[in-house]
């Protein structure tokens, strides 16, 4: 079991972590002044399941292999920065809406989705975690694998927490952007430029 002491300082880490500018909490900014509020949540959610499995394999030792393998690591980073990729062409490509259009809107499952590719197939966060949790584990406090499970929901529940504010802020901007096809544009090839972003910073980083 953590003490105290060790939970008040992981947890002070991870919020000042979670809330330093990264790729996940850009891509929530994003997809919520573009899609909403409840579209920013439902990408939270995943990029938090994200979360889980890394500190999952970190618990297992699975990061280790990661971090050992490098085919194993371009395969994975390669794989984030493609579906980026095919993010921001939808972006670029995506219709103007107007307010009162009864047009498709994306599905829950699909935002959902979004957030965890985005996450598992970043290999920086398992290498991160890896490098990350055991500062903050003690072997007289019990087993590690325990201890990190406990660290890895201490992170999610505080990245869900910074990460829902951002949601809630840039959603703000939705509403305002239905009522305008040129903002909509505008939003719309920022998104495409983000991704594309994103998708350069993960196919050319370093483990």
């Amino acid at each position: 079991m953590l003490s105290y002491e060790i939970v008040v300082a992981f947890g002070f880490a991870a919020l000042l972590l979670s809330m330093a500018p990264g790729p996940d909490n850009i891509f929530v900014l994003t997809q919520s002044a573009v899609s909403g509020v409840r579209s920013g949540i439902l990408v939270v959610l995943g990029l938090c399941t994200g979360l889980i499995f890394h500190s999952t394999a970190v618990a297992l030792g699975l990061a280790a292999l990661i971090k050992a393998s490098a085919v194993a690591f371009i395969v994975l980073k390669f794989t984030g920065a493609a579906y980026l990729l095919y993010l921001a062409y939808k972006a670029f490509r995506a219709p103007v809406q107007q307010l009162g259009e009864n047009s498709p809107r994306i599905r829950d499952a699909e935002l959902y989705r979004r957030g965890l590719i985005m996450n598992i197939t970043n290999p920086k966060v398992a290498i991160f975690f890896l490098a990350f949790f055991p500062q903050f584990t003690d072997p007289s406090q019990g087993a590690l694998v325990f201890q990190i499970a406990q660290l890895g929901l201490i992170f999610v529940l505080v990245t869900f927490v910074v990460f829902g504010v951002i949601a809630l802020a840039a959603g703000g901007l939705s509403n305002w952007l239905t009522k305008s096809p040129k903002a909509q544009l505008i939003i719309n090839k920022v998104a495409g430029i983000v991704f594309v972003g994103l998708a350069a910073k993960i196919a050319f980083s370093n483990r």
